[in-house]
């Protein structure tokens, strides 16, 4: 089924094409009406919904066997659930936990240990921006089969997240990754803001989610590479970590990206240092990931239209004689076309490019090698692709 991308342009949906519907971003109430990701109540029939990520399923509910408890309407078999302690603050959390747990917060939620100062006008909205950006990224985490746990209850294993303003002496805080602490400054989730600071570090982009995204990059490459089978084929690949981070970020901000790079790298920043790379390119196979599962959810394809690009060959990838190779290969060379036909899409608007990045065969490499990392640990990123 995946011979002809050797030879022949790929088709958003040819690779993926079977017989068993998707589940995707999309999912249906028991009226029939669409829900999406964030709904916590169906807009046609007012009735109440929730998601549970480890079923990756929003469904609308009932009430359950006790006082406080929903049962699935889409999964009536997977038992009583309870609704995160979130739901009415302003993180608007539609999440749910199975109704035996004594917590009162969903694995999202349990994730936090610092929330904004909400007596500051402004940052209830952005705790509830923020929030969206995070629940996508731990249903997608969950869904690959990646272990979430919370510092909480992992001190030295774990992750959380700080989301934090100016101190009390003027500073503002560094977006960044440290020890499984995850921290943002939270005018991060102003619009006119990000859009000013992107501008000034020549960034291409620049989102909430792409900052978690690339973040818990920097969580898993402690996870799943270092003291791993996996470190000399990450140091063969994206070059070895153990130089100097903070040499290596002076020379980055002193003389910028090396030329050329373009050709090695999915970004100017991730030239910087070999962590970078990894989180760089980490973030990039998310939004892969998510994107072409989520066209797929909604129908799209691109099999009708004549669009001329070079797909990518086999010898391309990290291991071309692995075996979910060339399901590798389909997904890659839909992702390609499925961004070029969005390109368009916002260019028809008026709006920058949908995804303003160019693959070259190295970063393929480096993509397929972190699918093969994932698909180790979670067992579950190669479900993505075998859709037949």
């Amino acid at each position: 089924m995946y011979r002809f991308f050797e030879q022949l342009s790929s088709r958003i949906a040819a690779p993926f094409v079977g017989d068993r519907s998707r589940n995707g971003k999309l999912w249906s109430c028991r009226c029939g009406q669409s829900l999406f990701f964030r709904n916590s109540q169906c807009l046609a029939c007012s009735a109440m919904l929730g998601y549970a990520a480890p079923l990756s399923c929003l469904s609308s509910l009932q009430p359950g066997p006790a006082a406080e408890t929903w049962v699935f309407d889409a999964k009536p078999e997977a038992g009583a659930f309870k609704r995160c302690a979130n739901l009415d603050t302003p993180a608007a959390c539609n999440w749910l936990l199975p109704a035996h747990l004594t917590g009162s917060l969903c694995v999202a939620c349990s994730l936090n240990r610092t929330i904004p100062d909400l007596s500051v006008p402004e940052n209830p909205e952005r705790w509830r921006k923020v929030e969206i950006a995070k629940r996508r990224l731990v249903a997608q985490l969950v869904d690959l089969g990646l272990q979430v746990i919370p510092k909480s209850e992992d001190e030295d294993a774990g992750l959380a997240f700080d989301f934090i303003g100016i101190d009390l002496e003027g500073r503002a805080p560094i977006t960044g990754h440290a020890n499984g602490l995850i921290t943002l400054d939270i005018k991060e989730a102003d619009d006119a803001h990000r859009e000013q600071v992107r501008a000034q570090m020549h960034e291409p982009y620049r989102t909430l989610l792409g900052h978690f995204r690339h973040e818990v990059g920097h969580y898993y490459w402690d996870r799943l590479i270092a003291n791993s089978e996996w470190l000399e084929p990450f140091r063969s690949l994206f070059g070895d970590e153990r130089y100097s981070y903070a040499e290596a970020l002076d020379r980055h901000y002193q003389e910028g990206a090396p030329i050329g790079w373009q050709q090695s790298h999915v970004s100017a920043y991730a030239t910087m240092h070999p962590w970078e790379d990894w989180a760089e390119t980490w973030a990039h196979y998310l939004h892969m990931m998510d994107a072409v599962d989520t066209a797929l959810g909604f129908g799209m394809s691109a099999r009708d239209m004549d669009l001329d690009y070079q797909p990518f060959l086999l010898a391309t990838l990290y291991d071309p004689q692995h075996p979910g190779g060339p399901a590798f290969l389909a997904f890659v060379n839909a992702w390609i076309e499925l961004a070029g036909m969005l390109n368009e899409l916002s260019r028809s608007m008026g709006q920058p490019d949908f995804y303003p990045f160019i693959l070259p065969p190295a970063v393929i490499a480096k993509l397929h090698f972190i699918h093969l990392v994932i698909q180790q640990k979670g067992g579950c990123a190669d479900e993505v692709l075998s859709l037949d």
